[in-house]
């Protein structure tokens, strides 16, 4: 198997090449794959093909993320998904947050054989949500969502401020995706932080409401905040993951380890 990935270590994109099942990975809103490229190269190292793509505005400045629309953070992840599912037989979708529900959303419009959610947002509890539109002419930005992990001494490299008018589209992608859940045949797998600072149990509970076709399978997670992938549960994830994967598609795995990360695309 062979693995490319750049070397910037915070904003580069991730290539992992398996030969039969994919798993496409997305980080969240205003981080980068910094906080989940330990996980996009655990499935890599467990023989699976692997997408992780940086999404437009991220991984850059608040202020070029505040330029771009939900949409082509959709596009860019669902691009992904696409690049898979023209090479292997079964391709899984997995996100953290805002990556959560990107995964779901491609999960109702593809032909999935799973999604693995990490602590998904689905519903923003903030009261302003609703006037992030109007707001977003006042105001260009609020402090940092950044930093929720328990684990001392680690940085998921999002950015120092969050800008309204990206929340406002943050919030039109949670709503029209919770209006496709019921779309998901495919099974779900989700790791939820008993104690998370950024996204409440809302989101849970919107999404247990909207898998009227499809089973959730959830663990929790109960020594890490919101970045889980980053925090003391990580490596239960990462396992959690590949175990998943298995008994969806089961006999479809080359378990040989990849030996390292090489150059991205």
């Amino acid at each position: 198997m062979s693995i490319a990935a750049d070397h910037s270590p915070l904003s580069s994109p991730f290539t992992g090449d398996g030969p039969s099942i994919g798993v496409a990975v997305s980080h969240g809103f205003t981080g980068s794959p910094h906080g989940v490229r330990a996980w996009a190269q655990s499935l890599a190292d467990a023989g699976f093909a692997v997408r992780m793509p940086l999404l437009p505005g991220h991984g850059t400045s608040w202020q070029e993320l505040a330029r771009t629309r939900w949409q082509q953070w959709y596009s860019a992840y669902d691009s992904a998904y696409l690049e898979l599912e023209a090479e292997c037989d079964h391709v899984f979708t997995a996100g953290l947050s805002m990556g959560g529900a990107l995964a779901l959303r491609v999960a109702a419009q593809r032909p999935v054989a799973g999604a693995i959610v990490v602590n998904p947002g689905l519903v923003i509890d903030d009261p302003r949500a609703p006037l992030a539109g109007v707001l977003k002419l006042v105001m260009k930005s609020t402090p940092a969502i950044a930093n929720d992990i328990l684990k001392p001494d680690t940085d998921e490299g999002a950015y120092p401020r969050t800008p309204v008018a990206a929340a406002h589209e943050l919030n039109k992608l949670f709503k029209d995706t919770r209006r496709l859940l019921p779309r998901i045949t495919a099974p779900v797998r989700v790791f939820r932080s008993t104690v998370d600072h950024v996204v409440s149990d809302s989101s849970i509970v919107a999404l247990r409401r909207g898998l009227t076709h499809a089973t959730l399978q959830l663990s929790a997670l109960g020594n890490s905040y919101h970045v889980a992938t980053l925090d003391n549960d990580a490596e239960e994830i990462f396992s959690g993951t590949a175990d998943f994967i298995r008994a969806v598609v089961p006999g479809n795995v080359d378990s040989s380890p990849a030996s390292r990360e090489g150059h991205g695309r």
